[in-house]
Parts: C-alpha cells; sequence; structure tokens
C-alpha cells in the first residue's frame, strides 16, 4: 500500500537546534530545516556530509565556501552543496534559510 500520510509541521513548536536552526518536516528520503536570522559570523568550521543540501535564502546574506569556490548568497539565491563535499558559511548579515536534506539529517542525534 502506498503512503498517502500528510506531515504538517508549525515551525514554532518545532524543535531547535543551535544558531537559530528550527527542524522541519521530514520525510524518508528527504528532511527540510531552517535557519532563522543566523547572527553574522566568520568561524563556522569547515566540515561535510553524507548528504546533499539544497538551500534558498530568505533573508540576509552570506559566503559559502564549497571545494575551493566562494559564492555570495542573498534574498532569493538556490544552492546546492553536493554529499561529502567539503564547505562552511560566513554570515555576514542575520541570515534566514531554508534547507532540504537527501537522504534526510536526523533530528535525533544530529544537530543538522
Amino acid at each position: 500500500m502506498t503512503d498517502t500520510t500528510v506531515k504538517k509541521v508549525a515551525s514554532a513548536s518545532s524543535p531547535t537546534g543551535d544558531d537559530g536552526l528550527v527542524h522541519l518536516a521530514s520525510g524518508k528520503r528527504m528532511a527540510m530545516r531552517m535557519w532563522r536570522e543566523e547572527a553574522p559570523r566568520q568561524d563556522k568550521p569547515t566540515h561535510k556530509h553524507a548528504y546533499e543540501v539544497l538551500g534558498f535564502c530568505i533573508a540576509g546574506r552570506a559566503e559559502l565556501e564549497l571545494e575551493g569556490q566562494t559564492v555570495t548568497l542573498e534574498p532569493g539565491d538556490s544552492w546546492l552543496v553536493p554529499a561529502d563535499a567539503e564547505h562552511t558559511y560566513r554570515i555576514l548579515e542575520a541570515f534566514t534559510c531554508v534547507e532540504t536534506t537527501a537522504p534526510p539529517y536526523h533530528v535525533h542525534g544530529r544537530s543538522g
């Protein structure tokens, strides 16, 4: 039987994490999260993870450094971070974005 379950997540009551992280809906193949008004900072460590990330900037500005390339993210911009790619973000102005990950990150046991 096909899974036809509808999931609705109200961000006001969603689990949260560091730097304005809000965990949103997640399914079997993807998950969604938001960073709400993440404060400007230059010291985020370079990292990588086993899932792909698609992002969309709602407000503010950030720089994404990915495998030696740097792009500025502004409202209306979207981006892709491939799985296992070394990357970091420099938050230039209070930054709000939504990201989808595939396969999904886990709300419990991983901060995002």
